[in-house]
């Protein structure tokens, strides 16, 4: 080998995290996704915006969805922590929608959706009610009027109503006046109830949330070894994996058909803010392996199934449990929780090849995600153009605002108390 090219070989990569210019670059991506998600305040909380910014025209007027206008008013909590002007009205104007309009006064929790005229789905959902227990949980600690108390509601009726102790997991759904629970489970709903628990445990200072997080985690990573570390979606009422559920409708944006890589990395990064907090606890890492153990394995697999498994740049949404594509549209926010999982386990392990994949799937998200007005395409076809199979327009900016925070955070407290205490990278 030539002199020059065993120098270069010896050249070791360039690693992004820690460093102040990409912090500083991160942190003008976030302010741009806040500018660009202000677009989508309505008269009932927060709408769905079209691939323009602009709100996305729907029937009924003014629709809002629960989990939507919660991911906002966390969002803009972050903000409003971060000293952005402008941010703390939006956070005011999410929590009063869900007390005059979410929420329902005769049988307690909120509905899934409403629009001016009242309710549009009835139900209530775990899904949705964890991002309400993570609004009203961020909103506390960015000190905003009345978030105290709504968090307190949320936190009773999520124990009294969801919370399984038996099981130690979360319940999928009711009907409005909580006289029949859903016979389906599922692990997107508990995955985002441990996002809230930890983040409860937090604001609250009461340690009993992140026990009952832990107790998901545990179970779900049971599930997930049992299947070489893809995890099952979908259970019957006592917990039985249903591998074929929705075989007829493959591409469902909750439920899909198959093994989903972008939850796996979702969850790989939550284990590791638990197994932070536990550290923090006094906690060893002998006890806590597990957790690591779990994550790493989680990652692993689903960059072997779902990055270019099908020969092009781009996370595939779904596998089946060999590992097979099955849909192969490209999700921003698979993308977006890739990152969250890399910056994690580089935070961890402090090694590099979390820092490179970090740094391939950022080049990644702006040569094809990133569409110069602040915020992400949703979706991608197989050919890395935008699609609309799966996702309609621009939800929310909650997965790419947490993408551009998760890097410069500790790992323990969650988001919103790291920000407030003063823990971001700079």
């Amino acid at each position: 080998m030539r002199d020059e090219e065993t120098a270069i070989s010896n050249v070791k990569p360039i690693n992004w995290l820690g460093t102040p210019a990409h912090a500083r670059w991160l942190e003008g991506h976030f302010d741009g996704l806040l500018n660009f998600g202000a677009a989508s305040s309505i008269s009932t909380g927060f709408g769905n915006l079209d691939a323009d910014g602009k709100v996305a025209p729907s029937q009924p007027a003014d629709f809002s969805e629960l989990y939507v206008t919660c991911r906002m008013i966390h969002s803009y909590s972050l903000g409003t922590l971060l000293g952005r002007p402008g941010c703390a009205p939006l956070v005011d104007h999410g929590l009063e929608s869900l007390r005059d309009n979410f929420a329902d006064t005769v049988n307690g929790g909120w509905f899934s959706s409403i629009n001016t005229d009242g309710p549009v789905d009835r139900s209530k959902q775990a899904y949705a009610h964890a991002f309400v227990l993570l609004a009203t949980s961020s909103a506390t600690v960015a000190a905003r009027p009345g978030a105290d108390l709504l968090l307190q509601e949320a936190m009773a009726v999520h124990l009294d109503r969801f919370w399984c102790e038996d099981e130690g997991m979360a319940l999928e759904g009711w009907d409005e006046a909580w006289t029949e629970s859903e016979s389906y489970r599922g692990v997107n709903a508990n995955m985002h109830t441990v996002e809230a628990y930890l983040a409860v445990a937090d604001a609250t200072g009461d340690p009993a949330w992140r026990s009952r997080a832990l107790r998901v985690l545990k179970r779900v990573f049971g599930y997930a070894k049992e299947q070489s570390w893809r995890i099952p979606e979908h259970f019957s009422a006592t917990w039985e994996p249903l591998p074929r559920f929705n075989e007829d409708d493959k591409a469902h944006p909750f439920r899909p058909f198959g093994a989903t890589g972008g939850h796996a990395f979702e969850w790989a990064r939550l284990a590791l803010h638990a197994r932070a907090a536990e550290l923090e606890a006094g906690n060893t890492e002998q006890e806590l392996a597990w957790l690591l153990d779990g994550a790493s394995l989680l990652f692993e697999t689903a960059v072997a199934d779902s990055w270019a498994a099908d020969g092009a740049d781009g996370f595939v949404y779904t596998n089946d449990f060999d590992g097979v594509p099955v849909v192969r549209e490209r999700m921003h926010w698979v993308v977006t929780e890739a990152l969250g999982a890399a910056a994690a386990l580089w935070r961890v392990t402090g090694d590099d090849g979390y820092a490179r994949w970090y740094a391939a799937w950022w080049d990644h998200a702006a040569t094809y995600f990133l569409d110069g007005s602040g915020s992400w395409i949703h979706e991608l076809g197989p050919d890395n153009k935008p699609s609309y199979t799966v996702w309609a327009g621009k939800s929310d900016v909650y997965h790419a605002a947490q993408a551009a925070l998760i890097p410069r955070l500790p790992l323990a407290p969650t988001l919103a108390s790291a920000v407030g205490r003063g823990l971001l990278d700079t």
